[in-house]
């Protein structure tokens, strides 16, 4: 946010007038404080926030933080480790202050000044934010028992003001949390704060809101005084959950978003925001004389609607989609003359664009045929859930393309690399965001995945010798999902690093003893054809005494990694990311002399309309086979489903324990 004044005279503010109530001063730990081993609030954890402050004072542009930590085990020191973010250029770090406090009461201060005590902290930066740094500092002498003690202050530039975004959970249980919020001038209340000042917004709007977005505990409650400062305090918050099959953590996160908008209510905001919005992506994707030209190279007038939209999409798939591309120095990018696209013809020219870029030029395509299509914005579902309510059209991160034909809407993301025509990529499905139409730009959602269109093949043929050893070959079939993953990751790395990340897979699915390697891939650059990865697998299998061999029933479930089934309670939604059908057919060639004494028994176990688990074995001389199917029609089921949820795969779980025996024959009995 941008400061500007009616009258034109500078800001002036005296920082050394600032409140000390501002600060957190630092606290006397109590007796059971120091003597504390463990913390009934948080059974087991390695440490737990006794105190958390946060302050943010726009008006002095100044924003502290104050933390009082006890470590209860060796883990729980890997908080001595502070990190500060910042926005490069727009803040500065003024202050550091921190202590260790031993369990006698010993206490060992952190010396030195901000500058001398930042170090940078290096991460991987692909697809990093730039404008944000990282820096860190760590307290002293930590030992497992003590209390860790710090602050810090950060001023930001006299013309730029503050979002607060306040976490309110942290890693580790919170004992007490109290935050704090003086927004700018123009918000506050009493003459004292009256200004000639205003705020504008990245387009230059006068801004006249402040908003805020919050997801609080239940009973929780931010209040807001007489001048219109904000404050909340809150006692037992517990750790961030942690959990299988988490919704993205955003979208479960107790917090408080405070935001400046040039808008008084939402309906004004998003047809504000989505008029601005379909303007620009209507000029990037106008079909040009260049885009009408190569359409017309692309279909035929004969094609149907459906044809012209699988033509085109082929086409753009085939340009060089930068964001899967594998990172290229900047002196090949010059080579190649890549420059941002301003229009859809220059993707089409330089034969290479983003995901956006491609997409919108599909979309252009697409017009120039003379199809009915549409741009949609939608929220990525990994990262999070669109929010209405929340007013910030960036909460939408990418681009999918709407065709209506047939009388019909369908649903195309040509900015996937890989993905097929009439697929999209999950996290584009059961998703919201901002459509256009015919009758203009509304909210919308994406469908649901179908389970029959992301299926996995896992097909066996297994020799086995009188020992338990054996050798085999698997043929792993995908679509839908499962192959956009591995034809995505062959994009990024090369074919050997894509072996050897499916490998790791495949341990994690074979029986233990046995030992399974990819030996090639089929179709991994066609994502119109079934993927397939050829497997040959070796070792012991089974165990052996002088009558019996006990081999599992299951192959690939021998390791009995069902989810849900040890956890009793569920506090976050499951979010399985998409529906699918798993089928596994392994067939055993037998030893002469071994017979099938037990086999998994043939079931069915259905669960209404959300999963089933179908098993059947076809028992033959010298062979046996082993059918297994199992199918998920869900994707996101609320916690108060979850006994149901977890009752369902004890079943499944307990059927997947299941052995195949097999026996001496009796003529080998008798020898």
């Amino acid at each position: 946010m941008r400061l500007h004044s009616a009258l034109r005279f500078s800001v002036f503010v005296v920082i050394f007038l600032l409140p000390a109530l501002l600060q957190a001063q630092f606290q006397e730990p109590t007796k059971e404080e120091l003597q504390m081993t463990s913390d009934p609030k948080a059974p087991g954890a390695a440490a737990v926030y006794l105190n958390i402050q946060e302050v943010t004072d726009d008006p002095l542009h100044y924003h502290s933080f104050y933390a009082r930590i006890k470590v209860l085990q060796e883990k729980g020191k890997e908080l001595a480790t502070v990190e500060l973010p910042y926005l490069r250029g727009d803040t500065k770090i003024t202050d550091i202050k921190g202590r260790t406090i031993h369990t006698d009461g010993t206490v060992i201060p952190l010396t030195g000044k901000p500058e001398d005590l930042l170090v940078s902290k290096t991460k991987d930066a692909k697809g990093e934010d730039r404008s944000i740094g990282r820096r860190v500092f760590t307290l002293p002498s930590v030992e497992v028992g003590s209390i860790l003690e710090y602050s810090y202050q950060l001023r930001y530039d006299d013309d730029h003001y503050s979002s607060p975004f306040w976490r309110l959970q942290y890693d580790y249980f919170v004992h007490k949390e109290r935050y704090a919020f003086t927004p700018f001038k123009a918000f506050l209340k009493g003459s004292q704060w009256a200004t000639s000042q205003y705020l504008t917004d990245s387009r230059g709007n006068k801004v006249n809101s402040l908003i805020w977005w919050t997801q609080l505990p239940e009973g929780a409650k931010m209040t807001q005084d007489a001048q219109g400062r904000f404050s909340i305090d809150l006692t037992d918050i517990p750790a961030i959950p942690n959990e299988d099959y988490m919704p993205p953590l955003n979208a479960v996160l107790y917090h408080i978003f405070f935001y400046y908008k040039s808008a008084f209510d939402t309906g004004d905001f998003w047809v504000s925001e989505a008029k601005h919005w379909s303007k620009e992506v209507d000029h990037f994707a106008e079909p040009t004389k260049p885009i009408k030209e190569a359409v017309a190279q692309l279909v035929s007038a004969s094609d149907s609607e459906l044809d012209k939209a699988k033509k085109l999409y082929k086409a753009v798939q085939q340009l060089d989609n930068t964001d899967f591309s594998r990172e290229k120095g900047k002196s090949e990018l010059n080579q190649l003359h890549i420059k941002a696209a301003k229009r859809a013809e220059d993707t089409w020219a330089q034969k290479s664009g983003s995901s956006q870029d491609i997409a919108l030029l599909y979309l252009a395509m697409l017009r120039a045929a003379g199809l009915a299509a549409y741009d949609m914005k939608v929220r990525d579902r990994g990262q999070g859930v669109f929010e209405l309510g929340y007013l910030e059209f960036d909460q939408l991160d990418d681009d999918i393309i709407i065709l209506s034909t047939g009388g019909k809407d369908i649903v195309l993301d040509p900015g996937e690399k890989m993905c097929p025509f009439l697929m999209v990529h999950w996290r584009h499905s059961a998703t919201g965001g901002i459509r256009e139409s015919a009758d203009g730009r509304a909210a919308a959602v994406t469908p649901e995945q179908i389970y029959t269109n992301n299926s996995l093949q896992r097909l066996g043929d297994v020799t086995l010798d009188e020992h338990g050893a054996i050798t085999g070959t698997f043929r792993f079939v995908m679509t839908g999902q499962e192959a956009l993953y591995w034809r995505q990751q062959a994009l990024l790395n090369d074919e050997d690093e894509v072996k050897k990340r499916f490998d790791r897979t495949l341990q994690t699915m074979v029986p233990e003893g046995v030992e399974a390697h990819v030996e090639h891939f089929l179709a991994l650059d066609d994502p119109d054809t079934n993927l397939m990865a050829v497997v040959k697998a070796t070792g012991v299998l089974g165990s052996a005494t002088s009558k019996r061999m006990l081999l599992p029933g299951f192959f690939f479930e021998s390791r009995g990694h069902q989810p849900f089934v040890d956890q009793e309670k569920r506090i976050e939604p499951v979010d399985m990311h998409y529906a699918e059908r798993v089928t596994d057919q392994v067939v055993y060639h037998l030893p002469a002399g071994l017979t099938v004494e037990g086999a998994p028994q043939d079931n069915k176990i259905p669960w209404a309309t959300q999963a089933a688990l179908a098993v059947k074995v076809a028992n033959e001389p010298g062979k046996v086979t082993v059918f297994r199917s199992f199918a998920r029609g869900f994707t996101v089921l609320k916690p108060d489903q979850y006994q149901e949820l977890r009752g369902f795969y004890q079943k499944v779980a307990a059927s997947d324990q299941q052995q195949l025996v097999l026996a001496l024959a009796p003529e080998r009995k008798g020898n």
